[in-house]
């Protein structure tokens, strides 16, 4: 028996040594020293061994296990760090290479100049205010003087939720809603997303806006124009010529449409322009008596001018850019030039 055992020993030996995975490493531990091993079959055969001899063949039984399992952790040991080093090579680092860092977040160039527009107007005394996005007919039209058979209220323009809701079309909804729940003087301005059926260089379905107001006594165009002038003046750091032109909004009258000398060519007439030296960034006039009437407002007592631009297109003049859509499509070598 103990022939068998150092025989068994040499075998397990060789075998455990030259274990290519540890898959193979694990069934030669299963074999050697598992319930149905050989040591295991030897081991019920000691009754059979003389008295006198059995101690020395428990001990070379006991001495042989010790050996398995020490030749197994060695190469158990073996085995895993040449993985490791399999695994290292393969995903090695080459420390040489330039990092990547990671890309600093910064704010939108549209949310840059709604700060400041607020930060201007609010040097006016002008409080920033805001409406739902989802309004009813009657604060996105009707209030504003709007009537039925208005081309604004026209499917192809609006985005209607169902007969009586829809997307607002404008921030004049919240000047209705401020009118109405607080009496005059007003000054505010008020910003936000709009939304109309458009879809070109210069347009986009869903764009920002801000549209201003102020209500008090004696209140008059000449107001308006030195509000307006003196905002495009700061807006665009220069004194920057500007016109009114005579035009038509049912909520105000006297309306106006102010327009600026192009930033392109300075009033020389380009493209941008469609060569007349001129863009039209604002809509502006005094609030129609009717819309005052119709927040309880005496129009004997106040009167006031309100004022409607989207600050998209202004963004686009500052910066110089020629495609309103730049500023959705999200794409990041776009925005880490602001």
């Amino acid at each position: 028996m103990l022939e068998n055992i150092q025989a068994l020993l040499a075998q397990a030996t060789e075998e455990i040594k030259h274990a290519s995975d540890l898959n193979q490493l694990n069934t030669y531990r299963v074999h050697y020293l598992g319930k149905k091993s050989p040591v295991t079959e030897l081991a019920k055969e000691i009754s059979r061994v003389p008295v006198e001899d059995r101690p020395r063949v428990g001990q070379s039984l006991n001495e042989f296990k010790r050996a398995i399992q020490s030749l197994l952790t060695a190469r158990l040991d073996l085995l895993q760090s040449l993985d490791i080093e399999k695994t290292l090579a393969k995903d090695r680092i080459d420390v040489t290479l330039p990092g990547r860092g990671h890309a600093q977040g910064h704010l939108h160039p549209i949310a840059i100049t709604r700060q400041r527009i607020e930060s201007f107007f609010k040097g006016l005394g002008f409080a920033v205010v805001e409406g739902p996005e989802i309004e009813d007919d009657y604060h996105n039209f009707s209030a504003l003087n709007i009537p039925e058979n208005h081309p604004a209220r026209a499917m192809q323009d609006t985005f209607y939720v169902d007969d009586h809701l829809l997307l607002r079309t404008h921030m004049s909804p919240v000047q209705i809603r401020t009118m109405k729940n607080n009496p005059p003087p007003l000054r505010i301005i008020a910003p936000g997303r709009v939304y109309r059926r458009d879809f070109d260089v210069t347009h986009t379905p869903m764009f920002h806006q801000v549209e201003g107001l102020y209500v008090d006594h004696d209140v008059s165009f000449a107001h308006l124009k030195y509000v307006m002038q003196s905002f495009l003046n700061a807006f665009f750091e220069r004194d920057i010529p500007v016109r009114f032109r005579s035009s038509y909004f049912p909520f105000t009258e006297p309306s106006a449409e102010l327009d600026v000398q192009c930033t392109s060519c300075y009033g020389k007439g380009c493209r941008i322009c469609s060569h007349t030296g001129w863009l039209e960034v604002v809509g502006c006039g005094m609030v129609h008596p009717n819309v005052l009437k119709e927040v309880g407002i005496d129009t004997e007592v106040y009167q006031g001018f309100a004022f409607g631009f989207g600050y998209d297109r202004l963004t686009m003049l500052y910066y110089g850019v020629n495609d309103l859509r730049a500023f959705f499509e999200n794409d990041m070598r776009f925005l880490q030039q602001f």
